[in-house]
Parts: C-alpha cells; structure tokens; sequence
C-alpha cells in the first residue's frame, strides 16, 4: 500500500514577487520581460532594493506538486535549502500547502537557498533573476527513501539534471522506487537543458523512466529530429507512455507505441509560466485515481489551460478540476 500519491523531487525555488518600474529594471541591468541567471552579490543587492509582495516555495516540480495537491492527490516533495530564512520559508510554504517535506534545511551551508525574484513593472511584464544556491547540490544523501517507497510515482524534474550529484540521485530515486513496486516519471523540462546533457538523459529515459513528460520542442531535442513523428516513435522505444504538450493543439500520449491525440479547449492565454508543470500535475493527479490514460491528458490539458489563464504559476485555493 502506498500513503502518497506522488512524489516530486527538484530545484528547490523561493519565488519572491515584487512590484518594479521600469526604471528600477533599468538600474538592475535587465530586459522586462526576461529571465536571467544571478550571482549572490547579485541577489542581495536586488533585495535590498526591493519590498517583497509575496513569498512562496517555488521551482518546477514543486509547481506541480502543489497543483497536484489542489486536485486531491496526496504529495510529497523533496528539495535542498539552507537552515536561512529563505530556506525555512521554503519548508513552511511548502507543508502549509499540504505537502509532506521531508527534506531537512542544511546547517551552516556554504550558500543560501535558491530563489528567483520576479520583478512586476506595470504593464505586467514579468522579469526574472534567478539565483541558483544550494539546490543544485541534491544528491543521493539528499533522497528520503522511505519518502520514496510510500509513493505510487516519483517524478523528476529535469531542471536539476545538471551536476554529476543530482544524475546520481535521479538514479538512486529511481532504483528506490522500483525496488518498492512503485512508478517513475521524468519531465525533461527545458531543451537546453536536454542539449547540454542528452547523452545521459538518453540513459535515464531508457534504462530508469516509466512516464517521460516533454513539450515538442523538448522531446525533438532529446531524440535529435524536427520531426514530431520521429521523436515519438524513438520515446515509444524507450518508455512505456509517453505524455508531449503541444500547446492549442493538445497533448499525445504514446501508450505502448500507439499514439492517442487528447485536443484542449480554446484558452485565453494570460501568462505560460509553469503550463507544463499544471499538465504534469493534472495527468498523474488523474492517474493515481485510476482514469484512463487518454482521460489523464485531458485533465492535463485543463490544468494547463487554467494556469496559463493568470498571472503566475500557480492557482488559487478554489482551484479544483476533480470532476
């Protein structure tokens, strides 16, 4: 018997959200509307120029996980913070979302816990700078096990695949899991990110991966095609399902090397920040509870469509897609 629905490991995020104008942006050195990587002098420097709006734990499949909870799952979460203030916020943002956080900040760490600052000018544009700290440094150490056991699935967010520590973990994880009976689900997350480590996400799919979770783009670049197609029939190879988003025109779901296309609804496209994490969320929410796997793409598809219908990447307390 498994007491979790779903577990979810990655890049462990403080989103903090603040108002800007443009020329405070101007100041900073940055673009609106762009996303950037920041050193900690760089970090510290924006806030303390800055009155936070909100703070929330953040990070991709920690998206998923609480979009996940919303729909009823029952999910954990695993993610490396530093015993700071950030990082403690982290872990109470997190339980207070219902998610069980096993993960222990780290005492006297070398850096501070990672967080993106999302500066809002008044047109709406959303500009991120993101400082990386301590959650690239996830590694096996840092896989709870018994965390592992208690859930139906495991998903990895692919955004921590960069450091030999965290494709060590991925592994472990992976091998907990299926020790225990349990499922294993991949989101490749970014094409660039696939790029830079193809070779070893290759591996990882083929010899780790239940359920590969990818856009278009992402899966097209893991298999080294522009076609659709081609990119499909090699995921076919390697995993039993395979889930691609292909933003208005739906989702494919691969089962067993048969390809069902699910469409999605018009959608009244407000902000596509986190709509692949809102996918991922829906489809395993749906499928811990039994649905059929076409059915699973369709509740992704909704989820995706009412996350990209806002601001952020993550809805409100009324958010409930369980009809």
């Amino acid at each position: 018997m498994t007491s979790l629905d779903l577990v979810c490991i990655g890049n462990a995020i403080v989103d903090v959200l603040a108002e800007a104008s443009h020329d405070a942006l101007a100041a900073i050195g940055t673009s609106p509307g762009s996303m950037v990587l920041i050193d900690v002098g760089q970090m510290q420097r924006i806030e303390g120029g800055i009155t936070p709006a909100r703070i929330m734990g953040g990070g991709s499949a920690a998206n998923t996980a609480v979009v996940a909870r919303l729909m009823g799952a029952n999910v954990g979460y695993m993610g490396k913070v530093a015993d700071d203030e950030a990082g403690r916020q982290y872990a109470a943002d997190l339980r207070a979302e219902g998610l069980v956080y096993p993960s222990r900040p780290v005492a006297g760490a070398p850096v501070p816990t990672a967080r993106c600052i999302i500066l809002v000018t008044p047109d709406g544009q959303r500009t991120m700078h993101t400082y990386l700290g301590i959650c690239t440094e996830f590694g096996p150490e840092d896989v709870d096990a018994e965390t592992v056991r208690a859930a139906a699935v495991t998903y990895l967010e692919g955004y921590l695949f960069d450091k030999p520590q965290a494709k060590a973990a991925f592994v472990h994880a992976a091998e907990l899991a299926h020790a225990a009976g349990r499922k294993v689900a991949l989101t490749l997350s970014d094409a660039f990110c696939v790029d830079r480590h193809r070779a070893s996400f290759r591996q990882l799919v083929a010899g780790h991966i239940d359920l590969l979770f990818a856009n278009e783009a992402e899966i097209c670049a893991l298999y080294e095609t522009a076609e659709i197609d081609e990119a499909l029939a090699a995921a076919a190879r390697d995993v039993g399902i395979a889930a691609v988003t292909r933003s208005e025109k739906g989702a494919v779901v691969m089962i067993d090397g048969v390809r069902h296309d699910v469409p999605t609804g018009p959608v009244q496209v407000v902000d596509t920040t986190g709509a692949g994490d809102a996918f991922a969320a829906g489809f395993l929410a749906a499928m811990t509870r039994g649905l059929g796997l076409t059915e699973c793409a369709a509740l992704g598809n909704r989820a995706a469509g009412r996350v990209i219908g806002q601001i952020g990447a993550r809805p409100g307390k009324d958010f409930d897609l369980r009809a």
